[in-house]
């Protein structure tokens, strides 16, 4: 059968304003007592700011459509969006980025989704609010039948969409599940997604992420921590742990990559995530080998945190392939080895 959609991405979108603080007016709070650090400004003042990008149509889902599209996939996005301008201009970010957009709902007197990014030195606050959508699962015809499906982060009221996409794999076992789950969803725990786990081709977390999933705080051996979410069902666990690089096992080897090496230092880091793992699914796709899966992603994700939001700096094919060929000799998967 011929695909009209290569890989359908599901989860929420969202416009954002970028307001980059200037760095006198605010400071990171580094308190050893708590976990996070905290970014402080005066309370109760006016503040001013460096300057606003307000970047249309981001979102995990939405970041991995633009990224496969980009990359030569045909993909759709599968999302809620109000009847105003803000939810207009997503759908033209989204076609302008050659992403489908046939399975996006419009909710009539619904706002879309608006959060707020404040961009202190290369990280950033996000200020968010889901918009409260009536999440369902459209009739597919069978020509748009997907290769994959990529599910990603939405707002808790669309929990019951998650047996919805479970009983369609079931009735589908030909169409592949990328999960690259939301905090909400990590929330939810193993046994009450357990028929997704079931179908999930594709799971790709942090360390910090694993750790808290399989209850397994402070474990920092990689293979413990696959090999805990391999017993839901994940056939290929993908773990990124920021400046050490990424893993990925397939239930019999754990293979480790470097990271691709950076131009500069990092500019923004939104996105970053989203990059390697649409990226490394799209590497699946295309060569059908962990290996260069593992090698594809990294570069993407370098590319992106150059860039102000999560899709300014993704790549298309023909760059991908270009950074590739200019990597160190080093830059190969290796087997995974405790410290």
């Amino acid at each position: 059968m011929s695909h009209r959609i290569d890989v359908l991405c599901v989860g929420d979108i969202v416009t954002e304003p970028f307001i980059k603080l200037l760095p006198q007016e605010a400071e990171i709070d580094k308190d050893p007592r708590d976990k996070h650090p905290l970014l402080c400004m005066t309370y109760g003042s006016k503040i001013p700011f460096e300057s606003m990008t307000v970047i249309e149509g981001v979102g995990n889902s939405a970041n991995a459509a633009v990224s496969l599209a980009r990359l030569g996939l045909k993909s759709s996005l599968m999302a809620n969006i109000g009847d105003d301008d803000v939810g207009r201009g997503m759908l033209v970010a989204l076609r302008k980025n050659d992403v489908q957009t046939q399975y996006m709902k419009v909710n009539r007197g619904k706002a879309s989704n608006y959060h707020f990014v404040l961009w202190y030195e290369p990280d950033r606050t996000i200020l968010i609010k889901h918009e409260n959508y009536d999440y369902t699962w459209p009739r597919i015809p069978e020509e748009d039948t997907p290769k994959w499906i990529y599910l990603s982060s939405f707002a808790e009221s669309g929990a019951h969409m998650h047996a919805d996409i479970a009983e369609y794999l079931i009735k589908h076992p030909e169409v592949k599940l990328a999960f690259q789950p939301g905090t909400f969803q990590m929330r939810l725990g193993f046994a009450k997604l357990k028929q997704l786990y079931a179908h999930t081709e594709v799971f790709a977390v942090n360390v910090e992420e694993a750790q808290m999933m399989t209850k397994k705080q402070g474990e920092r051996n990689i293979r413990v921590l696959a090999e805990a979410i391999h017993a839901h069902g994940p056939k290929i666990v993908v773990i990124t742990d920021g400046p050490n690089g990424s893993y990925a096992s397939d239930g019999s080897q754990v293979l480790a990559m470097r990271n691709y090496p950076d131009p500069k230092p990092p500019y923004e880091r939104t996105g970053a995530g989203d990059a390697y793992t649409s990226t490394f699914v799209a590497g699946l796709i295309t060569t059908g080998d962990i290996r260069e899966a593992m090698k594809w992603g990294p570069v993407n994700s370098m590319s992106v945190v150059q860039e102000i939001g999560g899709q300014a700096g993704l790549l298309s094919r023909a760059k991908l392939n270009k950074l590739l060929a200019q990597a160190p000799h080093d830059y190969e998967p290796h087997e995974y080895k405790p410290d």
